[in-house]
C-alpha cells in the first residue's frame, strides 16, 4: 500500500493553473504563421524601373488618375525576382505623396521574359524584361562597327523568348549597311535604316504602336538616341564612341519603360543598358534554328537527327548554300549558324 492510498480526501493536493510556468514572448507579439493575407484589395501596376531596391509602378494605367508610385517588395517575394515590364499587385499607399512607399505583394502571370547569361557557359540567368512582345535591335551601319554575330545572339533570344525581333540600322551617313544586311537575307525581319539627318521615327513609330518593345544594342550605336527621339521627354543620357577602342561608353544604366504616344496609337518604350556581350547559357538549342527562318524551312529536308553543323553529312542547309539557292548571304548564314551550334556543343 502506498502513502497515496492513507491520504484523506480532504488532503488531496490541490493543482491550479497559475502553477505551470510559461516562457514569456520576448518580442510580447503573436506567433509567426504561414498564412498570408489574401489582397483583396490589391491594385495591379507597371513595373516601369527598378532602383536599389525601390519599384517605380504606374497604377491605374490609361486612367485620368494613372501615377507613378515608388514600392518596395512584400517579404513573402524576396525571392523573386521583380523586373521592369511585370504587372505587380501592389498595396498601401498608391497615392504618390511625397514620402510614401506603396508594396508590391504579388506578380500576375508574365506572358514573356527576355533572358541572357553572362556568357555560354553560364546556366544563372538574368532577366532583361517581361511582357515585351517585340525587341528592336539597334546596330550602327558604323562608329563602332557592326558585329553580326552579336545581331545573331539576339534573335536566338528573341525567338526563345516568343519575341518579335525588329532591326534599326544607324549611322547609315557614315557607311553603306547594305553588306552587313545580306548576312540577315531571307529572314523574317523588318529592318530600318537611320541617318544624322534622317530618322524613320514615323515608320518606326508605326511598329511600337499597341506593342511593349525592349531595345538592345551595342553601347555607342545610337540607341538612347533614337529613344530620345521617339519619347522627347525621356532625356537619356548619350554618349560617344571611344577612338582608340572603337567602343562607346555605357550611358544607361537602368532598364526603364517609357510611354510611346505617336499618331498610330501609344506604346511601350524599353530601353536597356548597352551590352557587348549577350550570353545564351539559358537557351533551348533546339530554339536556334528557329532564328534563322529560311534555313529553318530548309532544314525540314534534312535527314532525321542532322546537326546542321559543317561536318554533318547530307545537310539540306548546305546543300542549298553550296547550290545558291539562298542568295549571297546564304554562306554568312549558314557559318553564324554554326557557330552558335558549335558553341552550345562544346558547352555541352
Amino acid at each position: 500500500m502506498s502513502w497515496l492510498d492513507d491520504l484523506e480526501d480532504d488532503d488531496e493536493p490541490e493543482f491550479d493553473e497559475a502553477d505551470v510556468r510559461v516562457r514569456p514572448n520576448p518580442k510580447a507579439n503573436r506567433p509567426r504563421t504561414k498564412r498570408r493575407p489574401a489582397h483583396a484589395d490589391a491594385q495591379t501596376a507597371r513595373v516601369l524601373g527598378v532602383d536599389r531596391g525601390r519599384y517605380t509602378v504606374l497604377v491605374d494605367e490609361d486612367l485620368p488618375a494613372e501615377r507613378s508610385v515608388l514600392a518596395t517588395r512584400a517579404r513573402e517575394l524576396r525571392k523573386m525576382p521583380i523586373v521592369t515590364g511585370d504587372r505587380a499587385r501592389v498595396v498601401g499607399d498608391t497615392s504618390a505623396s511625397d514620402g510614401t512607399l506603396a508594396r508590391i505583394v504579388g506578380i500576375e502571370e508574365r506572358t514573356s521574359l527576355l533572358r541572357r547569361s553572362a556568357d555560354d557557359t553560364d546556366q544563372v540567368e538574368r532577366i532583361v524584361v517581361a511582357n515585351a512582345d517585340q525587341m528592336l535591335v539597334v546596330v550602327a551601319a558604323a562608329d563602332p562597327e557592326p558585329r553580326p554575330r552579336l545581331v545573331d545572339r539576339y534573335l536566338v533570344a528573341a525567338l526563345d523568348a516568343g519575341i518579335r525581333p525588329l532591326l534599326v540600322v544607324t549611322k547609315t551617313d557614315l557607311a553603306d549597311p547594305s553588306e552587313f544586311l545580306a548576312h540577315f537575307d531571307g529572314l523574317d525581319l523588318e529592318v530600318f535604316t537611320s541617318g544624322r539627318e534622317e530618322m524613320p521615327l514615323d515608320r518606326i513609330g508605326v511598329a511600337l504602336a499597341g506593342h511593349s518593345t525592349v531595345f538592345v544594342g551595342h553601347s555607342g550605336v545610337g540607341k538612347s538616341t533614337l529613344v530620345n527621339a521617339l519619347v522627347p521627354e525621356a532625356h537619356r543620357a548619350t554618349g560617344h564612341v571611344n577612338v582608340v577602342t572603337g567602343r562607346g561608353r555605357h550611358t544607361s544604366s537602368s532598364t526603364v519603360s517609357l510611354r510611346y504616344v505617336g499618331e498610330h496609337g501609344k506604346g511601350w518604350v524599353i530601353d536597356t543598358p548597352g551590352v557587348r556581350s549577350f550570353g545564351l547559357g539559358h537557351v533551348d538549342v533546339a530554339n536556334i534554328l528557329r532564328a534563322f527562318t529560311d534555313l529553318a524551312e530548309v532544314a525540314e529536308d534534312c535527314p532525321r537527327g542532322c546537326t546542321h553543323r559543317a561536318d554533318a553529312p547530307d545537310c539540306a542547309i548546305t546543300e542549298a548554300v553550296e547550290a545558291g539557292r539562298l542568295g549571297p548571304g546564304g554562306p554568312a548564314r549558314l557559318e553564324s549558324l554554326q557557330r552558335l551550334l558549335e558553341t552550345f556543343t562544346e558547352r555541352h
